[in-house]
């Protein structure tokens, strides 16, 4: 298994533990931009929010996009750019190829009620599951939530002895 795919398995199980309700979409991202974040550090890297691309911005803006998070690694391990998005969007895409190609490794962040299309290699995608409710996002619980109570079912009933 290559750095990369280790890199993005170790986000993954990051952001699997992690569970919001009942926030806007902004706020959405917003929370998964800190786990991003949190996760970088834990590892004990350099992690930058918005951090210049490589990527230009799209005319008439002139300069270049920013990343959400970036984490610079010790030891001359590839830099890391993130990319947090819940849709599918081909900027985005391009941005991560580019850079990709500039020699950082790029991972994708989508998070909402899937289906997640997979981007070209070499990015790599990392998913967290989400619904919407009344508009507002909360993540998808793997197991289905517990039985508070047993359903009382009618029974036959019977006389109980007194005891004197």
């Amino acid at each position: 298994m290559d750095d990369g795919t280790r890199t993005a398995e170790s986000l993954a199980a990051w952001l699997h533990d992690l569970h919001f309700t009942d926030l806007a979409e902004d706020r959405a991202t917003a929370r998964i931009v800190d786990a991003v974040v949190a996760w970088g550090e834990s590892r004990g890297w350099r992690v930058y929010r918005r951090a210049p691309s490589v990527f230009p911005l799209p005319p008439p803006l002139k300069g270049h996009s920013v990343l959400d998070v970036a984490c610079a690694r010790p030891g001359g391990a590839q830099p890391i750019a993130v990319e947090v998005d819940r849709l599918d969007r081909q900027r985005t895409v391009d941005k991560l190829l580019a850079e990709a190609a500039a020699g950082r490794l790029a991972i994708w962040v989508r998070w909402g009620a899937g289906p997640f299309r997979p981007p070209p290699l070499p990015v790599h995608l990392v998913t967290r599951e989400a619904a919407r409710t009344k508009g507002a996002w909360h993540t998808v619980a793997d197991l289905p939530a517990p039985r508070h109570s047993a359903v009382a079912e009618p029974g036959e009933a019977a006389e109980l002895p007194w005891e004197t």
